[in-house]
């Protein structure tokens, strides 16, 4: 049987994680999410996948290339000019499908049983059968409504609150035959949810929603990609972890890694190869370190996840926070629940990344700062706000239009009520 994976994605959600990189190469567990899928797909006896791709196509083809590595065969197609649209993708390669076939997101994390799917969609006779989750809050999902038959009867893509009429959310995985690409007009861009399904649905074409048992996550953004990991990694997905050897209960490693014998981990953790762990290192339960990652004495980490080629520095203290490949965290610096560190920047001595801010690639935190925004454009976050002459910076990306508004609002905070402040500005029109 054949499988579409619709890796083309951008992933603009999970930025700055994906400014070098598309959405399904980013790592679960130090694997790509595509990795999981392709190996979802080869034990639901999927043998050849056709990635369709757009943004960054050559990542992934570098990294799979004909696929026989992970046991299947694999192909690309390439939108070039522009982008299809999830259907429209699928329609460009309609001449490789020519019985049933899968299609299915590469930016999920699912164990679904894809074969009793597949069972549902013949005994139904089925021209497409959606595979459906149930979820506490669908209001970010397309919502599908069935009767008491699992004949599809209504779609509604991202309901608001007063407009969600039910639990069970598309999970962009669908057993498709053929024929339906018919309905897809010829290289336009178009959607699965909202142009083929209402058609066929309008056109009385047999179309059913089959509800998965199992587990299923939308990687759609900065909070879902951790909370992923983390329940991966307590086992809650049924995931092939045998990349690396699991040393104890709740505890792998990857090959070549050295741990010093004073360094303290609270399972489950995950280590890759060749890594360094010194001295009275605290690893608690919930990290994920990739493989090449050095870590310096006396370093506390707590659920961070820590992609390839990182180093941390001693003393550093990482909390629940995302450090991108080739990061250096230097000697005391902290970054905080929910940051996020583009590739190869620095975050220097006793530097502090508050919640939630998220650093862009290549930037470099000077020692002692403390970043309290975003760091996008330029390429510095300086400890001290005053120079020589005040504070400086370039229009709209060292000193930004909240930037001022902050600055105005702390400066105003120092003064009484009712007192006159002088504005004023030099005769240049920028």
């Amino acid at each position: 049987m054949r499988a579409v994976l619709m890796a083309g994605g951008s992933g603009t959600r999970l930025r700055p994680l994906t400014c070098d990189m598309p959405k399904p190469m980013v790592p679960i567990l130090n694997r790509p999410i595509a990795e999981h899928i392709v190996n979802l797909l080869q034990r639901n006896g999927v043998n050849e996948i056709i990635a369709t791709l757009y943004y960054l196509p050559d990542v992934m083809r570098d990294y799979f290339n004909d696929g026989h590595d992970f046991g299947v065969h694999m192909t690309y197609a390439v939108e070039e000019d522009q982008p299809l649209g999830t259907a429209g993708c699928v329609k460009n390669i309609a001449d490789l499908l020519d019985e049933t076939f899968f299609v299915i997101s590469g930016d999920s994390v699912t164990d679904f049983d894809l074969q009793a799917a597949v069972r549902f969609h013949k005994e139904k006779g089925s021209k497409a059968t959606l595979v459906l989750a149930r979820v506490p809050n669908p209001i970010e999902f397309g919502v599908v409504i069935t009767d008491e038959n699992c004949a599809i009867k209504r779609f509604l893509e991202k309901p608001s609150t007063s407009e969600i009429f039910s639990d069970t959310v598309n999970t962009g995985t669908y057993i498709l035959e053929p024929e339906v690409l018919d309905y897809l007009p010829a290289d336009q861009e178009c959607d699965f949810s909202k142009d083929l399904f209402p058609l066929l649905l309008e056109k009385g074409e047999p179309m059913y929603g089959y509800v998965a048992d199992g587990y299923w996550c939308d990687v759609g953004h900065l909070d879902a990609y951790r909370e992923a990991q983390y329940d991966v990694l307590n086992r809650k997905v049924e995931m092939d972890l045998n990349y690396y050897e699991e040393k104890s209960p709740g505890l792998w490693i990857g090959q070549n890694t050295e741990i010093d014998p004073t360094a303290k981990i609270q399972p489950p953790v995950m280590i890759g190869s060749n890594c360094r762990i010194g001295a009275r290192v605290n690893i608690e339960s919930g990290s994920i370190i990739g493989d090449n990652v050095t870590i310096g004495n006396d370093a506390d980490l707590k659920r961070p996840i820590v992609w390839n080629g990182a180093i941390i520095g001693e003393e550093s203290h990482l909390r629940a926070c995302v450090i991108g490949r080739g990061t250096r965290v230097d000697r005391r610096a902290h970054v905080l629940e929910g940051a996020v560190i583009g590739a190869l920047s620095t975050v220097g001595e006793e530097a502090q990344i508050s919640p939630g801010v998220r650093v862009w690639p290549s930037k470099q935190i000077e020692s002692g700062a403390t970043l309290n925004i975003n760091l996008i454009w330029g390429n510095t976050a300086q400890r001290n706000l005053f120079g020589q002459r005040g504070v400086s910076g370039l229009a709209n990306i060292d000193i930004t239009p909240e930037f001022a508004v902050k600055l105005g609002a702390a400066y105003g905070s120092t003064l009484k009520p009712g007192v006159n402040i002088t504005v004023s500005r030099d005769q240049r029109s920028i």
